[in-house]
């Protein structure tokens, strides 16, 4: 009997980063669908994951609810020195910190972005907070705008993990409508990151969930 790997997943919310590295590598999984927030809308989430938050991922008895450092685990485990960069390879350490840099410091400002712009009931929404962070994800991405203006991928001229962490930073932007402020590099790097067959099968995937489990079908960042 093969492996069982359960994805509690929301639609286009930071779990599609495990499920697209999923996809990546073809390997057989579960996939949960929550209505969103689960925290508010599936209570009984709250004893999978006691924050409520997406994702949930369980490999036998691994549970992990970190985004990134779920894609650095599955790849670690099953494509070492291809998705996953071997800690023996020369960018080792920058694979490392485009991993976490997608998440910290990329799709932080944005959540702050998400809640106070569309989230929270009109009364309590921030337009400055909303205009600031805006402005401090899209400063962020000059880092991003250098490394790609002349490689392919983030690194070791390989797609890894690292490319979906940051390119799920820069889906979610897109549905945040900021995607004409983005540097054209870097939105021709998520153009191309967008025709990946392993992108694709995981839009795919959560579509089909969705539907099959009864859960709306419009994104996590799009509801409000």
């Amino acid at each position: 009997m093969g492996r069982v790997r359960i994805l509690y997943h929301c639609m286009s919310a930071r779990s599609f980063r495990p499920l697209w590295t999923l996809e990546e590598l073809e390997l057989t999984y579960q996939i949960v669908m929550l209505p969103f927030p689960p925290r508010a809308c599936s209570p009984e989430y709250m004893q999978i994951n006691p924050l409520g938050t997406v994702p949930a991922y369980i490999d036998g008895t691994t549970r992990m609810t970190e985004s990134a450092a779920i894609c650095e685990f599955i790849a670690m485990r099953h494509s070492l020195g291809d998705l996953a960069i071997a800690p023996n390879e020369s960018e080792y350490g920058e694979y490392l910190n485009w991993v976490h840099f997608g998440e910290a410091t990329l799709t932080f400002p944005q959540t702050l972005v998400l809640r106070y712009g569309r989230f929270e009931p009109i009364d309590r929404q921030l337009p400055q907070v909303v205009q600031d962070y805006s402005r401090w994800f899209l400063s962020r991405l000059r880092g991003v705008e250098r490394k790609v203006s002349s490689h392919r991928y983030l690194c070791a001229d390989r797609f890894t993990v690292a490319d979906i962490s940051v390119g799920y930073a820069l889906m979610l932007a897109q549905y945040l409508g900021l995607s004409d402020r983005i540097p054209e590099a870097v939105r021709e790097y998520w153009a191309e990151l967008q025709e990946r067959d392993g992108f694709k099968k995981a839009l795919a995937a959560q579509e089909k969930a969705a539907v099959e489990q009864g859960v709306s079908t419009t994104p996590a960042p799009l509801t409000s």
